[in-house]
């Protein structure tokens, strides 16, 4: 493959939104359930106040072959996501994922090889969605590196061509932690006590807490093999302070809404590694304990409603 001309977008979360607003006029697909298609047929998502009017389609279609395959679902929809591309993957198909941590891009590449598979995150300031509106203010990138430098080369060519703003990470394995480092601290403690960034940094025990959280990311982060390990920490500190005051993680919007949260994904996935190697994770335990209660009110006083 020379070039990505068909796009496949699954997921049109706040984060996918902004992808689907962007390739709109270019040859994208969205792949959807029979209830989202309806839904959105008649009520379009809105994004920064304008309606995306999208082409939808569903699993079971067999009329279109995707070049590019972007997922950003949720952790809980990405098996599912993984099930339903499937009819839309061709012989040179490359499939990226924005999900938040650092175990999708194996997940996927267990059904659709490795070599299809760009590592890559999404990183920028938070985005937004109440119902069906969505706001981003455009500051973002996708953060994205390979083993494939051809790969990489029709990928910047692309996001060139449709404006996709995207920086390649000379070690996009090393950049992954870092991002997952910040998900971890920033995202678990501000959906406890309800912060957003600039309360959370102005909080000196909830940084002390996400200091303390770090250094348990970094022990796993070592074991890993992960390279340059020790300077994890500074890079999320200076990632924190780039934060708008008032934006919010996604995490505490998903707690806000009522929404199932990532916890599985970041306390979760550290827990299994401390097990795996032996390491002590009490944080992220007590961290993981504390929002699946929070989730278990939650939906407590949704069946009361």
């Amino acid at each position: 493959m020379n070039e990505i001309k068909n796009v496949l977008i699954c997921g049109l979360g706040a984060i996918g939104s902004i992808f689907a607003d962007t390739l709109k006029n270019s040859n994208l697909k969205v792949l959807v359930d029979p209830e989202r298609y309806e839904r959105y047929l008649s009520e379009p998502l809105v994004f920064n106040g304008e309606p995306l009017n999208l082409s939808y389609i569903l699993p079971d279609d067999k009329s279109f072959k995707a070049d590019f395959i972007l997922i950003a679902t949720k952790y809980d929809g990405l098996f599912d996501a993984i099930k339903n591309i499937e009819n839309f993957v061709h012989g040179e198909t490359l499939i990226m994922s924005l999900l938040n941590g650092v175990t999708s891009e194996d997940i996927i590449a267990d059904k659709y090889g490795a070599e299809r598979v760009i590592p890559a995150y999404f990183i920028g300031h938070s985005a937004f969605r109440n119902g069906r509106n969505v706001v981003q203010d455009g500051v973002y990138k996708i953060i994205f590196g390979s083993d494939y430098a051809d790969k990489i080369k029709i990928l910047k060519t692309f996001f060139d061509k449709t404006g996709i703003n995207y920086e390649v990470s000379d070690d996009i394995v090393h950049s992954m932690w870092a991002k997952f480092m910040l998900n971890i601290s920033a995202n678990q403690i501000t959906a406890i006590k309800g912060q957003n960034f600039g309360e959370f940094l102005a909080d000196t025990d909830s940084m002390s807490l996400a200091l303390a959280v770090m250094k348990e990311v970094e022990s796993i982060a070592k074991a890993k093999g992960v390279s340059n390990y020790n300077l994890l920490t500074d890079e999320t500190l200076q990632s924190l302070k780039k934060m708008i005051p008032d934006g919010k993680t996604s995490m505490l919007q998903d707690i806000e809404a009522g929404r199932k949260t990532e916890v599985d994904m970041f306390a979760g996935v550290i827990i299994d590694y401390g097990k795996k190697f032996g390491i002590k994770t009490p944080l992220n335990e007590m961290l993981k304990t504390k929002i699946q209660a929070i989730e278990r009110k939650n939906i407590s006083q949704s069946r009361l409603q």
